[in-house]
């Protein structure tokens, strides 16, 4: 069994109905609590049941943001964030820096299920304790995008094959005032992402190297987090974990142990992905830029490959055929109908 506490919110699940049954009666009999059935919704995130899996999104959550941010009657936009856009402090400041940063922090949340808008999330969120309305135009876009993607979630399957597999990439440079890189990394389990970030790195790289290097140390140490988890719930995958990377350079410094003076800059700490390689707990192979699904945690990327990777990470609408779920569509249609309605008002104003 495994046992999920959240205050007083319970998620429960096991492989035996009646060691579960057993267990909810001793809680009942100790404390009032309420068995819900299949998991529906939690914390804002609803769970669906499909054919071979769960269908898990926020689509209410997105909702009441295009609700408070009064977006609901917006142009939808293709992706989260213009491939030309450059973030920077200055310009003229917002005048209202709380529902900016009301807004954003809603946003946060929503990276939960939706991690294809981590990136741009991420970078609005640096701007909090002064946006500018050059922000505030990129948050715009980003509730745009959801109001095009509204029930839009992750996809989970029973997999066939359990392996840990993680890919890292890292936009060196990225900033422009203070030219430090943003690295990304999403990792698999089964073909199922599990784990994924998109963050600034806290040292400016002299390299692209040195910044994919550091950002395959980032997602090392992930990876042997979860391994850990793993092995306490008695779910340790059979094959060593795999990072993938574009960048030869680095993937040639993780497996070879001669240091040369363009890499003796580099902190000793991030040398622990070598020794994880050399003790064989690790693999790291080369992958193209094209298909590097950590891409998408980088950069600002055109429509066409910006869809692809979204599809790579098993990002995308409800399944057609939902179990027991004439209500989960009759839910999407509701919130259709009310975006169809908010989208023929202005059209009623202007005809009267």
């Amino acid at each position: 069994m495994y046992l999920l506490v959240y205050v007083d919110d319970l998620i429960l699940t096991g492989n035996q109905p009646s060691a579960l049954a057993s267990f909810i009666n001793c809680l009942h009999n100790e404390f009032a609590i309420k068995d819900l059935g299949k998991l529906n919704y939690f914390l804002g995130l609803e769970g669906t049941y499909t054919k071979n899996g769960l269908f898990l999104n926020q689509s209410k959550y997105t909702l009441d943001i295009l609700t408070r941010a009064k977006m609901l009657d917006a142009k939808p936009a293709p992706t989260p964030l213009s491939t030309n856009v450059s973030f920077v402090s200055t310009g003229d400041l917002f005048f209202n820096a709380t529902h900016y940063r009301s807004i954003v922090g809603a946003l946060q949340y929503l990276t939960i299920t939706r991690p294809d808008i981590s990136y741009v999330v991420n970078q609005v969120s640096q701007f909090l304790h002064a946006p500018t309305i050059a922000h505030y135009q990129e948050v715009k876009r980003i509730l745009r995008y959801l109001k095009g993607t509204l029930a839009f979630g992750l996809h989970y399957s029973r997999p066939t094959h359990t392996s840990l597999l993680g890919y890292s990439d890292a936009d060196w440079a990225r900033c422009l005032e203070t030219r430090r890189s943003t690295y990304g990394y999403s990792i698999f389990l089964g073909g199922n992402l599990i784990s994924w970030s998109a963050k600034k790195q806290p040292t400016v790289a002299r390299s692209s190297c040195e910044s994919e290097y550091r950002a395959m140390a980032n997602t090392a140490a992930e990876i042997v987090w979860i391994t850990h988890l793993l092995h306490e719930l008695h779910a340790i995958p059979a094959d060593r974990p795999t990072i993938l990377c574009d960048n030869q350079s680095a993937l040639f410094l993780t497996q070879n142990p001669v240091s040369h003076k363009r890499a003796k800059h580099i902190d000793l700490d991030y040398h622990f992905l070598r020794e994880l390689i050399a003790s064989g707990k690790l693999i790291t192979k080369f992958v193209p830029t094209k298909l590097q699904v950590a891409d998408i945690f980088t950069n600002s990327l055109p429509k066409p490959q910006f869809i692809n990777l979204r599809q790579m990470l098993r990002i995308g609408p409800p399944p057609f055929r939902l179990r027991g779920g004439i209500l989960a569509n009759l839910y999407i249609l509701v919130y259709l109908f009310v975006i169809f309605i908010y989208s023929l008002v202005p059209l009623y104003v202007y005809i009267l």
